[in-house]
C-alpha cells in the first residue's frame, strides 16, 4: 500500500486546518478566521476504503515573518515538517492575489525533495475570473500538480487525494485503522477551549492567549477539567474575563458542550485566567508550554 506523511503548508488563514478536518472527516484541528490560529503540528489520518493508501496529514501553522520568539519557533517547526514529509500540500487562497507570503512558502517548498501538490482553496467563493490568474501565476512555480478545491464544501477533494496518494512511498500503515489523530487528550481540550475565545476577541489579543490544561480526572460519568487561560498583560485578563464574567462564561460553556460531545460524558470545566507576562518572547516559558526550539 501507499503510506506517508503529507505536510499541509501555506501562509496564514488560507484554510489549511479546515482542509485537514474535511479530508479526515472529523475535527482534529481548530479553525478560526483569525490568522495564525494553528500553533502546533497536528496530525490527521486518512485511510482509503480499499486499503490502498494511508495519508497522514500534518497541519502546520501559517508561515510568516516572525516578530517574536514564538514566531521563529513556529517557522522552524514548519521547515522541519516540510523536510521530513513524503509529499507537500501547498495551500493558497483562490479569493486573494498571490502575495509575498505565498511566494515565501513556494520558495521554501521548492527547496524540499518531496513532490509538491498545490491546493487552490476556497473555490466556493471564487469564480473563474479569480481562479484563472491564480492558477496561471502558481503554474510558474512548476510544482507537480495544481488542484482547485473547497475545504468548506468538499469540492475537488477527491481529485486532491488522487494527486497525493500515488506520490506516497510504498510502505505499511503508520497508524492503526480507525485512528484519526495522535493528539493527546490534553492538547485537544486546550485547543477547543482556545477556539471558543478566538472569534470573541479583537485586535492582537488572540495571539496573546494560550490554554494550559492543569488536571484531567474521570469520575464515573463526569470528566473534571481544570485549565488556565494565559494572557500576557493584566489589561488582557479583564478582556478575557469580560463584563461580569460574560466572555469567560460564554466561551467556557461552548467549550464544555463540545467536549461533552467529543468524550461522550458530562464535563465539569473550571477555567482560570492568569497572566504570564510576555510569554511569547520568553524561551524558557515557551519550552514549558511545549513549543519546540527546532
Amino acid at each position: 500500500m501507499k503510506s506517508g506523511l503529507v505536510a499541509v503548508v501555506g501562509r496564514p488563514n488560507v484554510g489549511k486546518s479546515t482542509l485537514v478536518n474535511r479530508l479526515v472527516g472529523r475535527k482534529v484541528a481548530i479553525t478560526s478566521t483569525r490568522p495564525q490560529t494553528t500553533r502546533s503540528t497536528i496530525r490527521g489520518v486518512v485511510n482509503s476504503e480499499d486499503g490502498g493508501f494511508q495519508i497522514v496529514l500534518i497541519d502546520t501553522p501559517g508561515l510568516h515573518r516572525p516578530r517574536v520568539e514564538i514566531g521563529h519557533r513556529l517557522n522552524r517547526m514548519i521547515y522541519g515538517t516540510m523536510a521530513e514529509a513524503d509529499v507537500v500540500c501547498f495551500v493558497i487562497d483562490a479569493t486573494q492575489p498571490i502575495g509575498p507570503g505565498d511566494r515565501m512558502v513556494a520558495d521554501r517548498a521548492g527547496q524540499v525533495k518531496a513532490p509538491v501538490v498545490v491546493a487552490v482553496n476556497k473555490l466556493d467563493l471564487a469564480g473563474p475570473r479569480e481562479l484563472a490568474p491564480q492558477l496561471e501565476e502558481a503554474a510558474e512555480w512548476k510544482f507537480d500538480a495544481y488542484v482547485p478545491v473547497s475545504a468548506a464544501t468538499g469540492e475537488g477533494l477527491e481529485k486532491l487525494v488522487a494527486e497525493i496518494a500515488p506520490r506516497l512511498p510504498e510502505g505499511p500503515e503508520l497508524f492503526p485503522p480507525g485512528l484519526v489523530t495522535d493528539q493527546a487528550e490534553e492538547f485537544l481540550i486546550a485547543e477547543i477551549i482556545r477556539e471558543k475565545f478566538l472569534e470573541r476577541l479583537h485586535d492582537e489579543l488572540p495571539h496573546s492567549l494560550i490554554v494550559r490544561v492543569k488536571s484531567l480526572e474521570q469520575e464515573d460519568d463526569l470528566l473534571r477539567i481544570e485549565a488556565d487561560v494565559l494572557v500576557e498583560r493584566d489589561s488582557q485578563k479583564g478582556i478575557v474575563i469580560g463584563h461580569r464574567g460574560e466572555m469567560l462564561g460564554q466561551s467556557g460553556a461552548e467549550a464544555r458542550l463540545e467536549l461533552e460531545a467529543l468524550f461522550a460524558t458530562r464535563v465539569h470545566l473550571q477555567l482560570k485566567v492568569r497572566v504570564e507576562a510576555d510569554w511569547q518572547r520568553r524561551p524558557q516559558l515557551l519550552d514549558r508550554l511545549g513549543f519546540p526550539t527546532v
